[in-house]
């Protein structure tokens, strides 16, 4: 049964953290497989490949000859071994190999695991995202993992997702928000809610010039940095207002048709009344607590934008990060998201077919869409 709360504040849409969301079934989201050694996500995260890298590197250490010197493996930058992987130094080069190879084992290993649950059957395309994936090392991870696993004969694409992953995070809201809100309107406000980064945008659609959502951009974003700050609870909620203010006043300046919808990506499993169950733990203060209500905070703030009453949708990151997908997966029925972070995130979408020639075209054109991207 719905809540007032959350009816107020998804009148007319899905509701948060919903399974069923305009294009796609939501079959799973925020997994948490587990094996003998404790959480499977732990073992392909971005801090495991850090350890991975502290471990070949040590040897090299002991005798001098390691070429980060005494740098922590935690503070060398994506950007750093990006350049040794493309620059002369042989054994530096070898060195970051070794942790990407030992990486690409662990993340098959996790993928088998996904693979062989119940919510997974099927799969056809996996699509990798998160920060991890923004590097040339992580492109070579997840091109070493499909080939492991094509090699012990499990049938499953898995690409880097389409989008920079800063920004497929807002993208990804687009596909929250019911399609009668691009008939009036041209450009939606998104927020990517991270451990680290809270990342707001003002995302337009290009509906006119593409139905499947498939030209949209992010044309402004703000980000703030709130681990530096460490804020309240309270404090953030605030911060974040302010966020979105400033960008409905830029929207309004630009002469965007802004539509009354908020999408937000948020860690976790959400509850359909926008409270969050578990797995907010690095977010600012206690966003678990019963008596904490994101969107309905937010529409305190918001309660309008333009001459309509706010409507909120909030959805679990993965989820989100994954949705910015949506218009190149029509080739397919059944695909799923990882997203290589301070975790892994996770979620397996079916595509929802409809009858009509329309969608029979529509899909007709994300085959091809996706054959093309292939040969980008």
């Amino acid at each position: 049964m719905a809540t007032d709360e959350q009816v107020k504040t998804t009148t007319g849409i899905a509701h948060h953290g919903a399974e069923r969301l305009p294009s796609v079934d939501v079959d799973s989201f925020n997994i948490e497989l587990k094996d003998e050694d404790g959480f499977l996500g732990d073992r392909a995260s971005k801090g495991a490949f850090r350890d991975m890298l502290d471990r070949w590197r040590k040897p090299l250490r002991k005798s001098g000859e390691d070429p980060f010197g005494d740098m922590p493996s935690d503070e060398i930058s994506k950007k750093t071994l990006d350049a040794i992987l493309a620059g002369d130094d042989v054994k530096a080069a070898a060195l970051v190999h070794s942790a990407i190879e030992e990486f690409a084992q662990e993340l098959a290993y996790v993928t088998r695991r996904f693979l062989k649950s119940k919510a997974w059957a099927k799969t056809e395309r996996i699509v990798v995202g998160g920060g991890f994936r923004d590097s040339k090392l992580g492109e070579l991870a997840i091109a070493r993992t499909e080939i492991i696993l094509r090699h012990e004969d499990i049938k499953i694409e898995i690409v880097p997702i389409r989008n920079h992953p800063d920004e497929a995070g807002l993208l990804g809201a687009l596909h929250l928000a019911p399609s009668w809100i691009f008939e009036a309107h041209d450009s939606i406000l998104a927020v990517d809610i991270g451990g680290t980064n809270i990342r707001c945008g003002l995302v337009e659609t290009s509906w006119k010039k593409a139905k499947d959502l498939s030209k949209a951009k992010v044309v402004h974003s703000d980000l703030w940095r709130h681990a530096d700050d460490e804020p309240t609870r309270e404090g953030a909620v605030k911060r974040l207002t302010k966020m979105l203010k400033g960008l409905i006043t830029e929207a309004d300046k630009e002469g965007f048709k802004l539509a009354p919808f908020i999408g937000i990506a948020c860690p976790g499993v959400i509850n359909a009344d926008g409270s969050i169950e578990k797995g907010a733990q690095n977010l600012p203060g206690n966003w678990e607590s019963s008596k904490f209500n994101l969107p309905a905070s937010l529409l305190e703030g918001i309660p309008e934008i333009g001459e309509h009453d706010t409507a909120i949708l909030m959805h679990n990151d993965g989820v989100v990060q994954g949705l910015s997908e949506v218009p190149f997966m029509q080739d397919i029925d059944r695909w799923g998201v990882l997203t290589i972070g301070t975790g892994l995130g996770n979620a397996r979408f079916t595509n929802r077919r409809k009858e009509s020639g329309k969608d029979k075209d529509s899909a007709e054109n994300g085959k091809k869409k996706a054959k093309d991207s292939k040969g980008d």
